[in-house]
């Protein structure tokens, strides 16, 4: 099919047209002006004005027959709920509880690295979403923290200041009163755009609130693959490029508002102190020591800035070019310094940690370590930008005023780090500054206390957050390089829409504002060589060694730590593993060593048992926490790694999908890696898990059987009988199976898995092929007929892994077409991504994973096409405002399930499907079947039908 046309021969809307340029919103003279020291935005990022309206989101509600159908479950979670708050835990799903901010369409690309608890910026400007605890996540904005500026033309008859934030906000009194009400709120927005690239962003004000003033904020964080070390640290940059276009020398003070915070009304728990530091290297700025409530670890801020920053004097000439001279010496730059009036002031105010703080030049930096929003405050927040207005300096020996006294409850303190320098008439400057901080302890409610994994580097000293801002000042250049080396390559593939690159980094957000952990705390040890409780297993022929309550652990062999995130803010589960199937794309790609460490964790905890009697809320029946041989539906909440199985809805050790996800991620990754150790290491746990899920072949026919209930990732869909989504996954699950077993050297249990596969593939396609794709199951409902967009998520993994498909070609390019024409297209013209079912919901990740199987059997156009629904209804300007915070799912009409969630991350399957591992692209292409040599044995173990495992005292 040629590139760019439909079946039919038509254009796809997808390649019509580059709907996101940058002079379509900046103007080009601008960009050239700023294109200085990497100030101008990229050409390929997400856009937007920041005069646009961010909306509230509406969220998901279910309807009279659905609560009436679900009031004895809603009961008994009600009764959860109140019983885990009573015990100052939450709970792992609360539908019960709201935030007292409703979430809105104005979120932007996050601050800080993976796992170190994060700041997210809103597009606007305004920071919020706040999870520097683990677990606590607070969406509202903190008021006293944005960026600002003031400028002064020469001669003082020009002035302009203004919060780099458009409009009035919510929360704001009258501007007489002593707080942040008083400061001015002038910027309209309507010629400043955001623009991101995660782990970039990029803000230009276009003349506002100065028209003789081009001015780009530029927000790097250091998210760079395959970077253990320095994608843990929790630190940001902000680069600021200011062109002066006018004809007189500015005095300019942008400055950054943050106050002493984690969100909500942390800033008034009291016993908050403030600290100005002198660093080193020409580094300086203000510490901000948060005392925490409800005895969570305590917090460190810093902001910091540089005094040696270039300078560069621009002269216009005459073809509309600028000529740049960089690198002034001292003498010249004293000269041309002058004046106060002839300076250049910055200002960076933290007042999110109580913190205001930017610094830059070698010029006049000063600091004001504590100011308050009230009158009984010694300094107030009206006199720190009255003085701001007037000069931008503060007193220089405010350096030596040490550690302020600890605030009161209810106060809330701040402070401002300022540093002047100047611009020329058509000349242009960068200054730089940093915000870091030190949280160094993770605290689970039930569990153990963790150290990060940035204390493996910088240590556990609160103080480390001078060296965090320090190191983050001299370094970013490097990370920049590091990332346009990333991302570069997949931004000039002309094979890809415009669309789909932005999308593709953007969701990597998810890996930084979506409660990742990340620690350094070796939580293993080697699996023992011998057991006192071993498990002889006939089919893998070695040696499982059973786990009781306090299991040995596989060795950190990779010496990265132990990396934990969320299924979803609002779903609080660390690493649910039926979601992490198809999130996990971004960590194999990105960070292969985390991703193998989570499989790892997974193969333990299989071997694990925990006899803990738990009540399942969705019949009221009570259970054992977690079965050994079971994969777990998680890792924990309050303990993880140690108290498994958060999720309590459903009993899920009858789950049918996760031990097939469990091996096919295994192999996966395995044959992604070409990992022989992890191979090993996990090898008994696939075994197990194997075993297990035989147990549920109910009939001897080799395929397995859902049992009429909810029992796999669709928790709320009934299932009976052989299913097109867990029956695929338990034939690709024997395929990788057996692929990986004949890689160990176990040719013996290569050769039965394919025995089973070749029985079982004939009942599956027996009793669900129709003709034009699989039955949702084997039943006779009103559902079994049902056209399931993710039926093929076991051909989807054994495509992706390299494995011969699981049916013919024509029956897999049959049923895509089929889900293609009804689960994409005839939903609102394909605009909104795919239906799972004929249901009212589309499913985000899903969407992905189904095109990312389109992509892998050639069916570019349609992946393409599917997948930008999400990107039209999510990301797009007409869209529902899903943007940096991709649900779950959304409805038809637009109602959002679950904000911030993992399953999105599957875009990166789509990549992987592009652009495959090496060494699954170098891998001999051998056909499983034609290696298996069927002994006769096997014939007739084949005519006997195969023996079912079920769980015995002595075993499970």
């Amino acid at each position: 099919m040629p590139r760019g046309k439909s079946s039919s021969g038509g254009s796809l809307f997808y390649r019509r047209k580059h709907s996101w340029r940058r002079d379509e919103l900046v103007s080009r003279s601008t960009l050239h002006l700023l294109d200085f020291d990497d100030g101008t935005p990229p050409e390929h990022a997400w856009r937007r004005k920041l005069s646009s309206h961010a909306n509230r989101l509406k969220e998901f509600n279910v309807t009279f027959r659905e609560a009436f159908k679900m009031m004895k479950l809603g009961l008994r979670l009600w009764s959860y709920v109140r019983e885990e708050a009573s015990q100052g835990r939450k709970a792992p799903i609360d539908p019960f509880t709201r935030e007292s901010s409703k979430p809105s369409a104005s979120q932007g690309v996050p601050l800080g690295g993976m796992g170190t608890g994060s700041i997210s910026r809103g597009f606007r400007g305004e920071f919020k979403h706040w999870q520097i605890t683990p677990g606590s996540c607070d969406m509202s904005p903190v008021m006293e923290n944005h960026f600002s500026i003031f400028i002064t033309r020469e001669g003082g008859s020009k002035k302009y200041s203004s919060v780099l934030a458009p409009g009035q906000h919510d929360g704001l009194k009258k501007s007489s009163d002593d707080g942040i009400s008083s400061w001015d709120w002038k910027l309209r927005g309507a010629r400043s755009t955001y623009h991101a690239l995660f782990p970039r962003a990029w803000t230009v004000y276009d003349g506002e609130p100065d028209p003789e003033l081009k001015l780009s904020c530029r927000q790097i964080s250091p998210f760079i693959p395959h970077n253990y070390e320095e994608s843990s640290l929790p630190v940001s940059v902000f680069v600021y490029t200011l062109v002066n276009t006018g004809k007189e020398r500015a005095q300019s003070q942008p400055s950054n508002d943050l106050g002493d915070s984690i969100g909500g009304l942390s800033h008034q728990s009291g016993g908050h102190v403030n600290e100005p530091f002198i660093g080193e290297n020409g580094i300086s700025g203000v510490l901000l020591h948060h005392k925490t409530a409800n005895n969570n670890p305590p917090v460190t801020f810093a902001v910091a800035a540089h005094e040696n920053q270039n300078v560069a004097n621009v002269k216009t000439s005459q073809s509309f070019g600028y000529e740049t001279h960089l690198g002034e010496s001292s003498t010249r730059m004293g000269d041309l310094l002058g004046s106060p009036r002839e300076r250049v002031s910055y200002l960076a105010y933290p007042n999110l940690f109580g913190i205001k703080g930017f610094v830059s030049k070698k010029v006049s930096k000063t600091v004001l370590p504590i100011f308050g929003l009230s009158g009984e405050s010694s300094v107030t927040a009206k006199e720190m930008w009255g003085t701001m207005v007037q000069g931008g300096c503060f007193d220089q020996d405010n350096f030596n005023a040490g550690p302020s006294m600890p605030s009161s409850v209810g106060d809330t303190v701040c402070a401002a780090v300022s540093a002047s320098t100047w611009v020329e008439p058509h000349g242009r400057c960068t200054v730089v500054f940093s915000l870091a901080w030190s949280s160094p302890d993770v605290k689970f409610k039930k569990g153990s206390t963790y150290h990060r994994r940035y204390t493996k580097f910088y240590g556990t000293s609160p103080r480390s957050a001078i060296n965090l801002a320090q190191d983050a000042l001299m370094k970013y250049k490097h990370w920049e390089e590091e990332i346009d080396k990333w991302q570069t390559p997949i931004l000039r593939d002309e094979r890809f829409p415009e669309w789909y690159k932005i999308t593709l980094f953007n969701e990597l957000y998810f890996l930084v504002a979506g409660g990742t952990v990340w620690i350094d705390s070796d939580l293993s040890s080697s699996l023992p060589e011998d057991s006192d409780l071993p498990l002889h297993n006939s089919t893998c022929n070695s040696t499982v060694p059973l786990i009781g309550s306090s299991p040995p652990d596989f060795d950190d062999k990779e010496n990265v730590g132990k990396f934990l995130y969320l299924e979803g803010v609002e779903y609080f589960m660390w690493c649910t593993y039926d979601v992490h199937f198809y999130a996990s794309f971004a960590l194999l790609d990105l960070f292969p060593k985390i991703e193998l460490s989570i499989q790892r964790d997974f193969a333990r905890a299989v071997l694990r048992e925990d006899k803990t009697r738990v009540r399942f809320l969705a019949d009221g029946t009570w259970g054992t926490r977690k079965v050994i041989g079971a994969v777990p539906h998680d890792l924990g909440a309050h303990d993880p790694w140690h108290e498994l199985n958060a999720y309590n809805i459903h009993d899920t050790s009858r789950w049918k999908d996760l031990n097939p996800r469990f091996v096919l991620q295994v192999y996966r990754d395995f044959a992604a890696t070409d990992d022989m150790s992890f191979g090993k290491d996990v090898w008994p746990a696939v075994c197990t898990a194997m075993e297990y899920i035989e147990q549920f072949d109910r009939d001897g026919d080799c395929m397995i059987e859902n049992d009429g209930f909810p029992d796999q990732t669709y928790d709320a869909w009934t299932v009976l009988g052989v299913s097109a989504y867990c029956g695929c996954l338990w034939l690709a699950a024997l395929q990788a199976a057996a692929a990986m077993a004949r890689s160990l050297g176990h040719d013996d249990y290569a050769d039965r898995c394919m025995v089973k596969f070749a029985k079982a593939k004939h009942v599956f396609e027996a009793k669900l092929w129709n003709g034009s794709y699989f039955n949702y199951d084997s039943g006779t409902s009103y559902s079994s007929r049902s056209i399931q967009a993710d039926q093929l998520a076991g051909q989807w993994y054994t495509a992706s892994s390299g494995l011969p498909p699981l049916f013919d070609e024509d029956r897999i390019k049959c049923t895509l077409q089929k889900i293609f024409d009804y689960n994409v297209m005839r939903v609102k013209g394909g605009r909104i991504g795919a239906t799972c079912m004929q249901s009212r919901e589309i499913w985000t990740g899903v969407t992905y994973s189904l095109a990312a199987t389109m992509l892998l059997h050639g069916m570019e156009d349609q992946a393409f096409t599917t997948a930008q629904g999400i990107f039209l209804a999510g990301w797009s300007k007409e869209g529902y405002g899903y943007w940096f915070q991709t649900p779950e799912a959304w409805t038809i009409d637009g109602h959002y399930r679950s904000l911030i969630y993992m399953r999105p991350l599957a875009i990166w399957a789509m990549q992987h499907a592009l652009s495959p591992p090496r060494a699954i692209l170098e891998a001999p292409k051998v056909n499983t079947m034609e290696r298996a040599y069927v002994s006769p044995g096997a014939l007739q173990f084949l005519q006997d039908s195969v023996r079912k495992i079920t769980p015995k005292s002595g075993c499970f």
